[in-house]
C-alpha cells in the first residue's frame, strides 16, 4: 500500500521530469522471484529503476537511515520504507554481508524482486568495479532465483557531487537476459564458485553499460582517491606555510 503510494508520488514525477529510456523490459518476469543486479552510479539508481518497473523491487539500505532520531529521522525512515528499502544492521558479528544475504533470501522466498549492487558501493568515477562475491552469488545459489543484469546509464550526471540542483536529462536503463546459475546450487560456500558467478554477472553488466571495467573493489578505489586528496591538501598546506615563511623572512631583511 505504502509502496504503491510512494511509487505514484515519486516515480510519476521522476518519469515525467527525466523521461528515462528503457531497453529490455521484456526480461523482467511478470511474476516469481528474480535478482536484479545493477551497476551503481548514483543515489538515484534505487529510485529510477523501481519507477520504470510494474513490479515492486526491494533494495537494502544502511540501518542508520531507519534509526536516526527526531522528526527528520522519522520522515527519512518512512521514506525509505515507502520506496521498498530494507534496513541492514552493520553491528552484527559479520556485519552487513550476512544481514544483506538474509534480507535477500527472505524477499525472494516471497516470490518478489530483489535488487542488489554487486560493487557494494557507488562508483567513485563512473567506471565499473569488481563485484563482491558474498551477497549476490550466495543469495542466487541459496534460492535458485535467476539473476538479471541491469545497467544504469548516465544517472551520475544528473546530480554530480557538490551540485544542489539536478540536471534535467534522460538517464537510461538496460536490462539484460536472465542468467541461470542453478548448476551451482548447493555450492554457496565454495569461494571459487562465488567468484565465478559474480564475475559472470559483472561481465554482462559491463556489456550492457559500456563502462570501463576496473579489477579492484570500489571501496579500495575510494580509499585511494581519499588518500590522494588528503595528500594533495597536505602538500598545498605545506607549500602555503613555506611561502609564508619565505615572505616573512624577506620582510625581516
Amino acid at each position: 500500500m505504502i509502496y504503491g503510494a510512494m511509487k505514484v508520488a515519486i516515480g510519476g514525477p521522476l518519469k515525467l521530469g527525466f523521461r528515462p529510456w528503457v531497453e529490455g523490459m521484456e526480461n523482467i518476469p511478470a511474476e516469481g522471484a528474480a535478482i536484479l543486479a545493477s551497476n551503481h552510479l548514483s543515489f538515484s539508481d534505487s529510485f529510477f529503476l523501481p519507477a520504470v518497473l510494474d513490479r515492486k523491487v526491494t533494495f537494502i539500505a544502511k540501518a542508520e537511515y531507519f534509526t536516526t532520531p527526531g522528526v527528520k529521522g522519522k520522515l527519512t525512515a518512512a521514506f525509505f520504507k515507502g520506496v521498498g528499502q530494507l534496513p541492514v544492521d552493520r553491528s552484527g558479528s559479520r556485519g552487513a554481508g550476512e544481514a544483506a544475504i538474509k534480507s535477500g533470501i527472505d524477499v525472494l522466498e516471497r516470490g518478489e524482486l530483489f535488487g542488489i549492487y554487486p560493487e557494494g558501493t557507488r562508483s567513485p568515477d563512473g567506471r565499473l568495479y569488481r563485484g563482491k562475491p558474498g551477497g549476490l552469488a550466495r543469495v542466487a545459489l541459496a534460492t535458485g532465483a535467476p539473476v538479471i543484469p541491469v545497467a544504469m546509464i548516465d544517472t551520475e550526471k544528473i546530480q554530480p557531487p557538490g551540485k544542489v540542483m539536478p540536471k534535467f536529462m534522460r538517464p537510461g536503463i538496460r536490462i539484460g537476459k536472465p542468467l541461470d546459475f542453478s548448476r551451482y546450487q548447493g555450492m554457496e560456500n565454495d569461494r571459487f564458485v562465488l567468484r565465478a558467478v559474480t564475475d559472470e554477472v559483472m561481465y554482462e553488466i559491463m556489456k550492457l553499460s559500456g563502462q570501463e571495467y576496473v579489477d579492484v573493489y570500489a571501496t579500495a578505489a575510494k580509499r585511494q582517491i581519499a588518500d590522494a586528496a588528503k595528500a594533495e591538501k597536505a602538500a598545498k598546506a605545506a607549500k602555503a606555510e613555506l611561502e609564508k615563511a619565505e615572505k616573512a623572512e624577506r620582510e625581516a631583511q
